[in-house]
């Protein structure tokens, strides 16, 4: 089984996560309604996901931030990980964690410097990265001091097959592909066991 900790295309013979949430994008419409919802249903998934920030969106930032932290709100009470979505927020939404305990937190689609990396895994914070983390030469270079028991990837909502992300990151990291995918199911184990 490789895991595929975050898709919108599941595939049979993948592992990944179980997640339901507001995006960013949507959190004008996160209603009292729907944030209940989310805690009706959030005993039945891994995680409260994928939410976050993303400040290149025309969402309102206000907007964006009550969404995420009442959503914080409901994985903590409910003892859940978080898939989080971070586009030129990493400072704000590491501000936001520290204030919450969470089973996991898994910043998907990482694509950011080796200090935030760092900052993150130091945390105990998981980063998976996908195509796009592979455009990024500062990204690439935090994949490969991403410690290992913190690392993910995933195909996110492309259609690319996450064997050839594996084969990608084997490269980069210099770790046979069996290797890499012990490790990620490994990880899967920890925080889905």
């Amino acid at each position: 089984m490789k895991v595929n900790i975050h898709t919108h295309h599941p595939k049979k013979g993948e592992s990944t996560i179980t997640s339901i949430g507001i995006h960013p994008y949507d959190a004008q419409n996160a209603t009292t309604d729907r944030i209940l919802a989310i805690e009706r249903q959030a005993l039945t998934v891994d995680a409260i996901g994928e939410i976050g920030l993303d400040y290149c969106c025309s969402t309102d930032k206000e907007a964006q931030l009550l969404a995420f932290q009442a959503q914080l709100e409901v994985a903590q009470h409910t003892y859940r990980g978080v898939v989080i979505h971070c586009v030129k927020a990493f400072e704000p939404i590491m501000k936001i964690l520290d204030k919450y305990t969470l089973k996991f937190v898994i910043f998907h689609g990482f694509i950011g410097s080796a200090i935030q990396a760092r900052r993150a895994t130091d945390k105990g914070y998981y980063l998976s990265f996908g195509e796009r983390s592979f455009r990024s030469a500062k990204t690439i270079d935090a994949m490969k001091t991403t410690p290992v028991d913190k690392l993910f990837f995933e195909t996110d909502d492309s259609h690319i097959n996450i064997d050839d992300i594996y084969a990608k990151a084997s490269t980069i990291l210099g770790i046979p592909i069996a290797l890499l995918e012990y490790i990620t199911t490994e990880n899967f184990n920890k925080i889905c066991g």
